[in-house]
């Protein structure tokens, strides 16, 4: 499994822009496809986006609640997946995990996952 370490996290307003990281310390993640889940109070984990590994292109996924809004990127040199949130909904206030190792599809998974960063979005 890949130690994954989040930061980031935070309150804002409805409407504002967070940006979350996460980092993987001790190796490069740089040939797996790293993805971001969320899970709110009294629900289970979803999907939020997913990236693939760069030498395949960095195609990228998202969950449809997301789209147009939200944008995964990462950087191998730093070791490092970041989720540029943007018009946030109250919504979306969750603890939002860092995942390695992602397969998207009907129902994506993980293999490693980080100790999650609170999103609280205020109305």
């Amino acid at each position: 499994q890949v130690q994954l370490v989040e930061s980031g996290g935070g309150l804002v307003q409805a409407g504002g822009s967070l940006r979350p990281s996460c980092a993987a310390p001790r190796r490069s993640f740089s040939d797996d496809p790293m993805g971001w889940f969320r899970q709110a109070p009294g629900n289970e984990r979803e999907f939020v986006a997913a990236i693939t590994f760069t030498w395949s292109g960095g195609k990228t996924y998202y969950a449809d609640s997301v789209k147009g809004r939200f944008t995964i990127s990462r950087d191998d040199a730093k070791n490092t997946v970041y989720l540029q949130m943007n018009s946030l909904k109250p919504e979306g206030t969750a603890v939002y995990y860092c995942a390695a190792k992602v397969v998207v599809g009907p129902n994506p998974k993980a293999d490693s996952w980080g100790q999650g960063a609170q999103v609280t979005v205020s109305s």
